[in-house]
């Protein structure tokens, strides 16, 4: 019977494929080209994949794009997320360029912009522009310095932290709005509230927090390991991979602060979709959600993959140049990825009390055995046990909060009572 229903079409994933084609694209127009170096990012190996070329986002394939990824989304908002490798490495004009044809092909329709960035290249060129935009910019930064600086190293192997904070205070001096992206990797573990202050201080109230699970191979000549996926003849896990519990530890630290504080002034992702799982509602991070293949990745070149983690030869699903991203999105081999995430998940997971909050959390993370020898399960999912157990009265208390149509932050005294 569990068998069964691990193969049967969730109702949530046929309303996707019969309603008007509403997903999201993370846009590489510097492929995996980037200014930094940094131990744990499993893009910067993708040039390996173009023999070792990082060449740019051509003008006309920009517009291909933009006009297919608009026309393709029968929504009335349209967002546009530019992501790396570094995208500033572009440089402003590609971007200017690049308003030019979402006013030209918007159809109507409101245009959004969102930019993950290192940090490091802002100027006050860059931040008159997005302040003039709105566009939103993600910040990645890990936390204090010793954390950040430890792996996020240039190509000279120097530190990067002075240049990102650098980067911060010019955002907020030109009133650009940001968020911070922090990997949590093994030097944070046990240092979860004072990241979490951290990034309170640097004037940071979206947050997300990524756990740093990788497999790499060393080869001769490369200084720095390269990531691969975990069936690599000779890959084993990163020494600077967090562990478990050491992640589970890391968010309920974070999350001690926050519900007893923050809630509603300072907002940080998981905590934000695991009460959205309690309310019922789309959790808003693709890890969390039943099936997955919802965000495609759109690369330098116009290739097209389903998950900015599964960027590998064999899932490749097509490139604009040859078939629309409509065609794309629509074709069975995007579809199969994201049944996949359900349906290859062992019995273990599908039993557990916590599954309909993490629904087996992200495919890239399923490398642990089972007992049973059926599958495998999240490398992180003891973490993640003790992460919802702890978190569990408090989101009832919220989702109960918000049934009755009072705000979240009423939960704040209660609290402080009952912690």
């Amino acid at each position: 019977m569990m068998e069964s229903s691990k193969k049967t079409l969730t109702l949530d994933y046929a309303a996707r494929n019969v309603n008007p084609a509403a997903f999201s694209t993370m846009v590489k127009p510097a492929g995996s080209l980037c200014n930094l170096d940094c131990h744990y990012c499993y893009y910067l190996d993708k040039s390996l994949q173009y023999d070792g070329k990082q060449p740019l986002m051509s003008p006309e394939l920009l517009e291909r794009f933009t006009r297919q990824y608009i026309e393709a989304n029968e929504v009335p908002v349209v967002t546009f997320l530019w992501h790396g490798g570094e995208p500033l490495m572009q440089g402003v004009d590609f971007y200017r360029k690049a308003l030019e044809l979402q006013n030209r092909y918007s159809s109507g329709k409101k245009i959004e912009n969102v930019l993950q960035t290192n940090g490091t290249l802002l100027n006050e060129e860059w931040c008159k522009f997005f302040a003039k935009n709105n566009f939103l910019i993600g910040i990645s930064i890990d936390g204090p310095k010793d954390i950040h600086d430890t792996f996020r190293l240039n190509k000279a192997g120097k530190p990067s932290f002075d240049k990102v904070m650098n980067g911060i205070d010019l955002l907020k001096r030109y009133k650009v709005e940001f968020n911070t992206l922090s990997v949590v990797n093994k030097l944070s573990e046990k240092r979860g509230s004072e990241v979490y202050q951290f990034l309170k201080n640097i004037g940071s109230h979206y947050m997300q927090f990524l756990p740093a699970v990788e497999h790499v191979v060393e080869i001769p000549g490369r200084k720095r390991a390269v990531i691969v996926p975990p069936e690599h003849e000779g890959a084993h896990i990163a020494t600077w991979s967090v562990s478990a519990n050491g992640y589970g530890e890391f968010l309920n630290d974070i999350f001690d602060i926050w519900v007893r504080n923050d809630v509603g002034q300072y907002f940080v992702q998981i905590f934000d979709s695991t009460l959205a799982q309690y309310c019922g509602i789309q959790p808003g991070l693709c890890s969390m959600n039943e099936t997955c293949g919802e965000a495609l990745i759109v690369e330098h070149n116009g290739d097209v993959y389903p998950c900015d983690h599964f960027v590998y030869p064999e899932y490749k699903l097509g490139n604009i140049s040859e078939m629309s991203l409509r065609e794309i999105y629509l074709g069975q081999k995007r579809f199969d990825f994201g049944m996949d995430k359900r349906s290859t998940l062992p019995s273990e997971c599908m039993n557990c009390e916590y599954f309909t909050l993490c629904r087996g959390e992200c495919p890239k993370h399923r490398f642990e055995p089972v007992s049973s020898g059926e599958g495998k399960k999240n490398i992180l999912c003891e973490g993640f046990k003790l992460f919802f157990k702890h978190t569990e009265p408090y989101m009832k208390y919220m989702r109960d909060l918000l049934a009755s149509g009072k705000p979240a932050f009423n939960v704040i005294p209660w609290a402080r009572t009952n912690f």
